[in-house]
This record gives C-alpha cells, sequence and structure tokens, in this order.
C-alpha cells in the first residue's frame, strides 16, 4: 500500500516536467481564458482481480494501491496537462493536503478547495486483467460543497471563461444556473448519470460531454442516431460530445457530427480514460477553437491513458501526445458533415 508521503513524493517526481509543458502550451497573460473545475476530489482504492465480485462473493485481490483520482480531480489534472489555465473548487476532509499538493504542482489554482470535518470523498475501484473496472463511490466531503462555495469560486471568472462540471458534488445545478448568469461558457459531464439531472437548468449547458449510459439517461434512446435526433431537438444551441470507449468519440451540434476513431492499444486500466478525454478535449477547444483537432487529442490522450495503471497517474503530458503517428489508415478522422436539407456527406480525412 502507498502512503501520503509516497504519493507526494510521485507527484513530485513529474513536477518538473508538468511544469516545463504547461509554460511552453500556455499563454501566461492575465487576460488568458481560465477554466474553472466545479469538480470531486478523491482517493481511489484500486484492487486488481480476477473478475468483478458478484451478489453473495467473497474474492482475493490480486494486489491493492491507493491514488489520488475523483472525477473533478483527474479532469483539472488532465485540463492542466493539456495546458488549459485550472482552477479547481471543492471540498475535502482533514488529512488530505497531499491531494491539493498534488494539484498545486501540476499548476492548478486550489484557492477555493475547502477542507472540513467530513471524511474525503473515496472510491473502491476493481480492476480486471482486460483493464474494465468496477466502481463503488463515497462522496464524503464533495457532498458539502455549498453555494457560498460556489459564488466565491465563481468570482474568479471573467465572462467568456469555461466552466466544468460533473454530478459527484453538491449544487451542480445553482452551478450552472450562476455560471450562465455570469456570462460563463458551460461544459457539464452527468457523471453518475441521476434522476436529478433531468431537473437541472440543461437549457443553460453549451456542451455535454457524455458516455453511452449517460446519453441513454438523459435521452432515453440508445440508438446512436436517435440520441443525437433527440439531443438536437432538446438543446438546439447546445453541442455534445459522446465517449464510446473503443469505438472512439463523437461531436455534434446543430448542423454537423465529427467522429474519432480510438487508436488500437493494449488497455491495462480504463479508470481515467473519461476523464483524460475530457481534459485534452477541453484544453485543445480552448486553444485553437476547432471541435475536430480538440476530438482527435482527446481521443490520443485516453488512448495512452489506458495503457498504464491509476488514475490521475495514468494522464498523459501533452508533449507525448505529439509521439502518436495520427497518419494510420485504420484510425483516419471520420467527418461527417450534415446538411439538415440533404442526405449526410461523409469524408474519411488521413
Amino acid at each position: 500500500m502507498r502512503s501520503d508521503s509516497e504519493l507526494i513524493r510521485s507527484g513530485s517526481e513529474v513536477e518538473c516536467q508538468v511544469a516545463a509543458v504547461r509554460d511552453q502550451n500556455r499563454d501566461t497573460n492575465e487576460d488568458e481564458m481560465r477554466i474553472l473545475n466545479i469538480g470531486s476530489i478523491n482517493i481511489d482504492h484500486v484492487y486488481k482481480v480476477d473478475h468483478f465480485v458478484r451478489a453473495g462473493e467473497t474474492i482475493g485481490g490480486l494486489s491493492y494501491s491507493i491514488f489520488a483520482g475523483g472525477k473533478g480531480f483527474n479532469q483539472s489534472i488532465a485540463l492542466a496537462r493539456a495546458g488549459a489555465s485550472t482552477l479547481h473548487a471543492g471540498r475535502v476532509g482533514e488529512g488530505a493536503s497531499w491531494l491539493l499538493q498534488r494539484l498545486a504542482q501540476e499548476g492548478v489554482d486550489t484557492t477555493h478547495v475547502t477542507v472540513g470535518e467530513a471524511a474525503t470523498g473515496h472510491a473502491i475501484i476493481q480492476v480486471t486483467p482486460d483493464g474494465e473496472n468496477a466502481i463503488v463511490l463515497y462522496g464524503g466531503a464533495n457532498q458539502l460543497l455549498s453555494e457560498v462555495d460556489v459564488e466565491s469560486a465563481l468570482s474568479s471568472c471573467s465572462p467568456g471563461d469555461y466552466l466544468l462540471v460533473q454530478n459527484e458534488t453538491s449544487c451542480v445545478a445553482q452551478a450552472i444556473q450562476k455560471a450562465h448568469d455570469n456570462g460563463l461558457r458551460i461544459v457539464f459531464n452527468p457523471a453518475p448519470m441521476t434522476a436529478d439531472v433531468l431537473s437541472y437548468p440543461l437549457e443553460c449547458v453549451d456542451i455535454f460531454i457524455l458516455n453511452e449510459t449517460e446519453a441513454e439517461g438523459l435521452t432515453g434512446k440508445t440508438d446512436l442516431a436517435d440520441i443525437i435526433a433527440s439531443m438536437r431537438d432538446r438543446f438546439p444551441s447546445s453541442a455534445a460530445v459522446l465517449t464510446l470507449g473503443s469505438k472512439g468519440a463523437i461531436y455534434f451540434d446543430a448542423s454537423s457530427v465529427h467522429q474519432k476513431s480510438a487508436l488500437l492499444v493494449d488497455a491495462v486500466d480504463t479508470t481515467a480514460a473519461g476523464d483524460t478525454f475530457i481534459g485534452f478535449f477541453l484544453g485543445e477547444l480552448m486553444l485553437t477553437g476547432d471541435p475536430v483537432k480538440a476530438l482527435t487529442q482527446g481521443c490520443h490522450a485516453a488512448a495512452i491513458c489506458v495503457t498504464r495503471a491509476g488514475a490521475s497517474d495514468s494522464i498523459p503530458l501533452r508533449k507525448e501526445l505529439e509521439t502518436i503517428a495520427v497518419h494510420q489508415d485504420s484510425k483516419a478522422i471520420i467527418s461527417v458533415i450534415i446538411n439538415m436539407n440533404s442526405s449526410p456527406s461523409i469524408h474519411s480525412i488521413a
């Protein structure tokens, strides 16, 4: 089992590399665009197992490790490593200072992370030999985020900045509404997908980022074309990204669809794949404004991530993506440009 001090040291080992990449890719101008991530901070307890435990069954774990995690934490690490100017807001319990040190080492502003008496959120994660995972999550301090916390964090942002929220903390609906009122661009990753998400002010969301389960929960549809049609009908002013695991990802808005195939890799652990995709997709989108480039960057980062164990520890540096050969026929970008008055035209871009 890895101690807190060991985890801090392991984070320090990459600090210089991360700082160099961050300085290389980030404009230090005070007017630069920023992203505020109001998200969870967890401790991940990871057990490698032969298979997921079944009801009434007791199994032995093959190994046990402790990692810093939580969807919010992972996404902030990914954003920072992608070159985005990142602020994190959230809550942790006492004894979790090493988690904040990890964020700070990556260049994430933790001014709006508060420490309280409740236990830090944590997850029990089973990982099978093929890299799939099953997770039991305890929200802990993440569920004590208040409206005052949200308003304080948003006061650090300017119109045109981004807000990223998941569904692992309290006050998500309030954060979305307040950020919209303040002129921020809102990105919502409804994970985990719960019934109360449907009561959130979703019309305020600029970009939805969903996996297939979350898309089904939001639309009631399972067919990809039906999901896209439903999202366009309900949220005509919004864009969305569907992450499809080994099948890649799709970006669509009111008039176009772009799909990126996944790179073929030997998966070790998929725990942070979605969070890595989100961080690098948004980082590239903030940098270039190009959703197709952002889709590619997100998929490539996720492909590297799944070849490594752990959650935040598996997230690549931006410079690692430069080593990926993108001109592979089997991994080309498929761009589908939809004209609402005619049949779609499909173009494969080598």
